[in-house]
């Protein structure tokens, strides 16, 4: 699992089946670098989010969607401390 703030959306217009019907985020970490998550809770740009990954993230938003990133929660309160040892 990782934090990473919810960027902005992703659209496609073009999806294989098994992403047909989900919303894309486009993730950043503390780091800076980027990351495409399935989006099966409706975050908006801004929040702060977990986020699954591998085979887990396709369990976590149900077995016919085709992820290896999924936002897992958005966290609604987080110790400013913590924040500063993920720098």
């Amino acid at each position: 699992m990782d934090i990473m703030q919810v960027e902005d959306s992703l659209v496609c217009s073009r999806r294989v089946p098994g992403l047909a019907n989900v919303s894309l985020r486009v993730l950043r970490s503390r780091s800076g670098s980027r990351a495409v998550a399935v989006d099966t809770i409706g975050t908006r740009p801004g929040n702060w989010v977990f986020t699954i990954s591998g085979s887990a993230a396709r369990l976590a938003v149900g077995s016919k969607i085709l992820t290896d990133l999924s936002i897992g929660g958005i966290i609604d309160r987080w110790d400013e401390d913590s924040r500063a040892a993920l720098d």
